[in-house]
């Protein structure tokens, strides 16, 4: 990895949404002024006063006229159309950085960017933003998932070292693939913890954040160091008699859950079973009761 520090860029950041601001500060922290942005709602505005003071807030062609390095802070779903249309009007100029934010796409989404002399690069920050003071500091530390052409590795890396981040690098196929781990562990772990302090409620437990912190905490730690050895339980047990009260409680009490509770206790059996915990007629056990359900 390239430790070496990237010239001094006019830094212009299209999508001042929660990510754009957040790496924009970090940008203009390290050194690079960022120079302009755009943004649409009243609220991306003020959020772009607040990280961002003193920018001027333009059209996304007029953000790009400005700018050695053009951040693309937008939504998936439009940042394809956003790069081909700013292609179509001749915003783009030779010699440019661009980078975009988005988890799921590769280089290949700046190809019209690229056809016309811009250097193309992906940086994902692996963190989670609320729009807070405290995003820019979370930057610090935070992974970022890198793709680029082999020759601007170096200037990816290190533009991701100078906003305190660490760069780990994804090639291009692997995007997509990447990007739903990242879902399964970020997303569905707040709807999976969400749902635990919902049937707590239901239960009448007081306090259940607090009743569920250290054991949440405990087996995040335990998962990460030590894999399939962290999985604790029922059902990596084979105790179908208690699965299946869990079972009847959950269809009477609290049924919105019972598909998630379904799905991610087959696929625990099918965990617990593939490194030894389950024999394989405990797994039939399981599945059996699960599908009883």
């Amino acid at each position: 990895m390239s430790t070496a520090r990237p010239a001094r860029l006019r830094v212009g950041v299209v999508g001042v949404g929660r990510v754009g601001t957040a790496l924009g500060a970090a940008l203009a922290r390290a050194g690079h002024p960022v120079v302009a942005a755009s943004g649409v709602s009243a609220e991306s505005r003020r959020r772009a006063e607040r990280f961002l003071p003193g920018v001027p807030i333009m059209p996304p062609d007029e953000v790009v006229a400005e700018a050695d390095f053009v951040l693309l802070a937008v939504p998936d779903d439009a940042l394809r159309s956003l790069v081909a249309g700013l292609a179509a009007t001749g915003a783009w100029q030779e010699g440019q950085l661009v980078a975009h934010t988005s988890g799921a796409q590769g280089i290949s989404v700046l190809d019209p960017a690229a056809a016309r002399g811009v250097l193309p690069l992906a940086l994902h920050p692996v963190m989670t933003f609320t729009g807070r003071a405290e995003d820019v500091e979370r930057i610090a530390g935070a992974t970022f998932g890198v793709t680029a052409p082999e020759e601007l590795r170096p200037v990816a890396e290190s533009l991701v070292v100078e906003m305190g981040g660490e760069p780990v690098w994804v090639p291009e196929l692997a995007r997509p693939l990447y990007h739903a781990a990242l879902t399964i562990g970020s997303n569905h772990l707040v709807t999976l913890v969400n749902d635990a302090l919902g049937v707590l409620d239901i239960a009448g437990v007081e306090q259940p954040a607090r009743l569920l912190a250290p054991l949440l905490s405990a087996a995040l730690d335990n998962v990460l160091r030590l894999g399939d050895a962290a999985l604790t339980g029922p059902v990596s047990r084979g105790d179908v008699a208690t699965l299946a009260t869990h079972l009847n409680t959950i269809a009477a009490q609290a049924p919105d859950v019972l598909p998630s509770y379904l799905a991610m206790a087959r696929r625990t059996a099918q965990r617990a079973h593939a490194t030894g915990r389950l024999t394989d007629s405990q797994l039939a056990a399981v599945i059996e009761t699960l599908e009883q359900a």
